[in-house]
């Protein structure tokens, strides 16, 4: 007897739902249903069947997935049929778009419910604390009328994103829209308590509880650092940021910065910090992958969001001070992210700086008039007069941060 083969709903064909999630679930053994509203990648997803993902590196290799299709997201019957009879699905569509699947999930779920079916589990992929709740909360507006069913049937599972995937060009397509190029770093860490279902065997899932770690660990020393060599990288006039992180003083500030919040998030979760600092090693190791070719304008821009209150600079920087642990590093990222003005909304930003200060800009834009406001704002002064960044550091070493306040 031919066992049916599970299914596995990925929204979004983007790179990651490609070149990461897709790919686990389909060498999994699971068939991979793609829905997007790009009717270039459904048409070619569903006329081949497979695509290539390319694993860059020193030795690059590339990798056939299979067993995939794809589904017009447009086509609301036919999304919500999907989801009515997946065996687990996931998201991976950018935080700006969940409030645009929201009411399709609904409607899978709604049907999913009349049709009889087991538990659905959502892992949502996407760069949010409280993901999990906010795209529950967008869901329910559709169905209220479900909501003990939902409590009960539906898991909304965190996941924490680690691969990196750059923007793919023409010329990294060759030819192929299906085609993404990844790190050869391929772990899923997920929130083991979230599932209502049975855990499935994904290669390379890795269920963890209590997941807040891995939460942070992913904004407060992955994206942060990452920002932070862009944003430094930017002000040294590098194109990539292999060039930032390979640069000896973006080095440094970066390490510091690392170490600094693997010490604090040791702390706010009560974890061992050595793990942590391994991460964080590993992390400018990767980032220095050339063969992914990832730009300081990608990773940098959108600089408002970055900022943002809870967001990889100012969440991390508020931890610190939570803790009582140094932020000078973090401090130095802040002040040049203020100077990067390789996009439109970043533009923005650094014109409303220069108007009104950084002291406005980090009450504004960041929701922060903490105690290293004044520092921030003396090393912004020091980037726009030309310091280097080794001044900078030497600067923060000679005084405690309480004498720089003004």
């Amino acid at each position: 007897m031919v066992c049916a083969m599970k299914k596995f709903i990925m929204y979004g064909a983007g790179n990651i739902g490609r070149g990461f999630i897709g790919q686990l679930f389909s060498e999994s053994g699971y068939q991979v249903g793609f829905i997007d509203v790009n009717p270039e990648l459904i048409d070619k997803l569903n006329r081949d069947r497979e695509y290539p993902v390319e694993i860059v590196g020193d030795e690059s290799q590339e990798i056939i997935v299979k067993n995939v299709y794809g589904i017009d997201g447009n086509d609301l019957e036919k999304v919500a049929e999907e989801i009515a009879t997946c065996d687990i699905m996931a998201t991976a569509v950018g935080v700006n778009a969940l409030k645009h699947i929201a009411r399709p999930i609904a409607l899978g779920i709604e049907r999913r419910f009349n049709l009889g079916r087991g538990p659905l589990d959502i892992i949502i992929c996407e760069n949010l604390i409280g993901a999990d709740k906010y795209l529950k909360e967008l869901i329910m507006q559709h169905i209220p009328h479900l909501k003990e069913k939902v409590e009960g049937n539906v898991g909304f599972v965190e996941a924490s994103i680690g691969r990196m995937v750059p923007i793919m060009t023409e010329e990294k397509r060759r030819g192929n829209p299906l085609r993404v190029c990844v790190e050869p770093y391929c772990i899923l860490p997920v929130d083991k308590i979230a599932f209502k279902g049975k855990i499935p065997e994904v290669k390379n899932l890795y269920p963890f509880a209590p997941f807040n770690l891995f939460i942070q660990r992913k904004l407060f020393i992955h994206n942060m650092s990452h920002a932070l060599c862009a944003y430094l990288g930017y002000l040294k006039g590098y194109i990539y940021i292999y060039e930032a992180a390979g640069d000896t003083e973006i080095r440094l500030v970066a390490y510091k910065a690392l170490y600094e919040m693997a010490a604090v998030l040791s702390s706010e979760n009560g974890a061992d910090i050595f793990p942590l600092m391994r991460h964080a090693d590993n992390l400018l190791f990767r980032f220095e992958n050339k063969a992914l070719g990832d730009t300081i304008e990608r990773v940098g821009r959108d600089t408002v969001r970055k900022l943002g209150p809870n967001d990889r600079l100012i969440g991390a920087l508020k931890l610190c001070e939570k803790h009582g642990f140094s932020s000078n590093s973090l401090c130095i990222g802040i002040a040049a992210a203020m100077l990067f003005d390789a996009d439109e909304a970043s533009r923005a930003l650094c014109s409303f700086v220069r108007e009104n200060g950084v002291k406005q800009a980090l009450s504004k834009y960041c929701g922060y008039s903490g105690q290293s406001a004044g520092l921030i704002e003396r090393l912004y002064n020091m980037l726009k007069e030309g310091r280097q960044i080794g001044a900078l550091l030497k600067f923060c070493n000679q005084f405690s941060q309480k004498e720089m306040i003004v």
